[in-house]
């Protein structure tokens, strides 16, 4: 959040579509190392506080569920909304992975990360082939 201020202080927005420069440049990836970092912390937390790796899968993935309401049925910020649910993935991936590729013993499934990343892999592809983007179309007068 701190990344984030100083950087709304500084340019008047935290917008991805401002990223233009190498001052906010700098901004941007300041604020993805500490999202990054200190939310891989928070996601194995969280999993240590007795929540374990199911409930703090669902402590995050709930606030992702508000975030989308929030989306679909608010006038909320779209630059907040995507703040939040950027940083709110990495604790959910935090806890999902340990989730999946840790010991039963220790509460997880002990699958092979190698097994786990395959899976993740396909899932991703199978997306992109289901989700698919179309490019925006452009008037003359928008070029």
């Amino acid at each position: 959040m701190l990344a984030l201020g100083t950087w709304y202080r500084s340019a008047g927005s935290v917008s991805v579509d401002t990223v233009n420069s190498p001052k906010i440049e700098m901004f941007y990836w300041v604020a993805i190392l500490f999202s990054q970092t200190l939310g891989t912390a928070l996601g194995d937390w969280m999993a240590d506080t007795g929540l374990g790796y199911e409930g703090g899968a669902l402590v995050f993935g709930a606030g992702l569920a508000v975030v989308a309401a929030a989306y679909f049925f608010s006038n909320v910020s779209r630059t907040l909304l995507f703040w939040s649910a950027f940083i709110l993935t990495r604790p959910l991936g935090a806890t999902v992975g340990d989730f999946l590729d840790k010991p039963v013993a220790d509460g997880g499934l002990a699958i092979s990360r190698f097994s786990v990343s395959a899976l993740l892999a396909l899932f991703m592809v199978v997306c992109i082939f289901i989700f698919r983007q179309r490019a925006e179309r452009q008037t003359p007068s928008d070029a």
